[in-house]
């Protein structure tokens, strides 16, 4: 979710800074220019004042005379050229140069000079120039009239460089980026720290409930701060996994005590069902029948009473070594193999993980003890150790008869028997039993097809060190 909501609020406020950012860099460049533009409408109005005095020729086909405000005008205009570097001159309405500098430079017949210069000629100064950008090498062209008696007698024009202007608001823009750039710094670090702050609490959130999914049902959402909203929700959440745990205590006490409570009159029952047993003839077939239902019943209730402790007892977890484990089973079952006919192999490697050795081989037992009961005489089951990844795995393949896709999906049900198998001894309860009790150390157990025929069974028990 942190991914997600980030880039929106990051792309936000970059979107936030450059409407600030660009228009200030683009008022900051129209500034410089429109400093640059005054001052040179202040130098060409000095100009055209001292232009104004000087005396022409009637026509102003023969230029101006060589007089003292002559000099002083060309004077002026040599040193503002020297001084600046900026091409000046006035010119008459001819065109012709009453006095300008550099000496080479005079009026083009086409261009900006020339637009400004015809412009200056109706009697007012000449429109603003195009804003000049820092890419562009342009320069500033201002022209102004000289009037005289209410006629424009000549024109001040002033062609200016815009290097300098260019480089100042070039500097200006990148004062105006790094600021940007640290201002989305401070976002990005605000953004993460807000981020953070709202998605504690759901991350907190989401870890407890994987962990109540997993088995761990006394996990809780510890308080990490975030807005009301979601500190109401953790509290319901709490409430509810409190309410959660409850029934299914009540549900787990009710299972045992069942169990137990049945327990002691099933006894008695079989009890005097063995003594009506001696009153009637040898090999009665009822009785006998009767005596089986009830020792099957006797052992229903002790694997629900097994399950119910299986659910509720929390795993003692050590670095255990499964393959000296596995081989202890498989020699412990090797004898009730061999007297079915069956070969019990074991290919056991040292190998550790964490596990709860008890659990473990309990939990070993009921499917070496499901692979032994249904595969037939003179074939084998084969159970073997191996390492993969973050998990150990204890593998047991047998060749019986092996389970179809829809039975393979109900497998470690409770009570779940195939209806092909009913005739053989059990509950149904020994893999729901195994199951539990590898969940609670984090394990797991999983079923598959055995090619040509039979069934695989995989436990599987994690190489790492359970999380806190």
């Amino acid at each position: 979710m942190r991914t997600r909501l980030l880039p929106l609020l990051i792309i936000l406020m970059a979107a936030v800074l450059l409407a600030l950012g660009v228009p200030l860099a683009v008022s900051l460049a129209g500034a410089q220019q429109q400093k640059v533009v005054v001052d040179r409408i202040d130098d060409t109005a000095r100009f055209a004042a001292l232009a104004q005095f000087v005396t022409d020729s009637p026509d102003g086909t023969t230029g101006a005379f060589e007089n003292e405000r002559l000099a002083t005008l060309s004077s002026e205009l040599r040193s503002y050229y020297e001084v600046y570097g900026i091409r000046s001159g006035v010119f008459y309405r001819t065109g012709v140069a009453m006095a300008h500098a550099p000496a080479d430079w005079s009026l083009p017949t086409e261009g900006e000079v020339r637009d400004a210069f015809s412009e200056a000629k109706l009697s007012r100064r000449s429109h603003d120039p195009k804003q000049v950008w820092p890419w562009q090498r342009r320069n500033l062209v201002v022209a102004s009239p000289v009037i005289r008696d209410g006629d424009v007698v000549a024109v001040v024009v002033t062609d200016s460089p815009t290097g300098q202007m260019r480089s100042r608001t070039l500097h200006g823009w990148l004062v105006i980026g790094a600021g940007e750039f640290a201002a989305m710094l401070l976002a990005v670090g605000a953004a993460l720290r807000l981020t953070g702050w709202v998605l504690k609490p759901v991350r907190v959130l989401d870890a407890t409930t994987h962990d109540i999914a997993t088995g761990r049902l006394k996990s809780r959402v510890a308080a990490a701060g975030g807005p009301p909203e979601l500190q109401r929700l953790a509290r319901s959440f709490n409430e509810m996994a409190d309410n959660v745990e409850d029934v299914l205590e009540q549900q787990r006490a009710f299972v045992a005590d069942a169990s137990h409570q049945l327990r002691n009159p099933l006894a008695a029952l079989l009890l005097r069902i063995e003594l009506l047993s001696f009153e009637l003839p040898e090999g009665n077939k009822e009785i006998a029948s009767v005596q089986a239902e009830g020792k099957r019943l006797a052992q229903v209730l002790d694997d629900l009473l097994d399950l119910a402790l299986a659910e509720h007892t929390e795993a003692d977890l050590k670095v255990t070594d499964i393959g000296e484990l596995a081989a202890e089973r498989v020699a412990a079952w090797a004898p009730t193999a061999a007297a079915k006919g069956v070969h019990l192999v074991g290919d056991c490697p040292p190998t550790t993980a964490w596990a709860d050795p008890v659990a473990l081989s309990s939990a070993l037992d009921a499917v070496i003890d499901n692979a032994v009961k249904f595969t037939p005489e003179d074939e084998t089951v084969e159970v073997s150790v191996a390492s993969q990844g973050d998990t150990s795995t204890v593998v047991v393949t047998d060749r019986g008869p092996g389970l179809t896709d829809e039975e393979l999906a109900r497998v470690g049900d409770r009570f779940w028997r195939s209806g092909r198998h009913q005739n053989i001894k059990g509950s149904g309860l020994g893999l729901s039993i195994s199951r539990a009790l590898l969940a609670a150390g984090g394990g797991s157990i999983a079923y598959d097809r055995h090619e040509p025929h039979g069934l695989k069974v995989t436990v599987a028990v994690p190489r790492s060190a359970p999380t806190a």
